[in-house]
This record gives C-alpha cells, structure tokens and sequence, in this order.
C-alpha cells in the first residue's frame, strides 16, 4: 500500500469505524509478528465487527 493510501486508510479506521489509535497500534504490532492483511488481523482479534469488516474491504477496492 503506497504512503498516501496508507495514511488514508489510517484516517479512514479513525474517523469512519471509530477505531481508537490503540486497537490500531495492537493490530499494527501483530502484523509485524505475525504477517498478513491488516483489516484480517483487526478482525480476528475482535477490534472490528464482520460489518466493519466488509466495510474495510469496500473501502480498499475503492482506494
């Protein structure tokens, strides 16, 4: 994901899913533990919902 997305992204977890800078922070440590998507690891240590989840991924597709 290129700088500009990513921080869009980060923006877009903030502000539209209302995810705090520290679910964001955990999630972003697991990554780097334990590799994989982003919106994946979010979502399997329960920081989003399958609804926020799928919202996630319209917002990836349209990025």
């Amino acid at each position: 994901m290129a700088p500009a997305t990513y921080t869009r992204f980060i923006r877009f977890l903030q502000d539209e899913l209302a995810l705090s800078t520290a679910s964001i922070a955990i999630a972003l440590r697991h990554v780097e533990h334990d590799p994989g998507p982003l919106p994946m690891i979010l979502w399997q240590y329960g920081l989003v919902t399958l609804e926020q989840l799928e919202q996630i991924y319209d917002w990836l597709e349209q990025a």
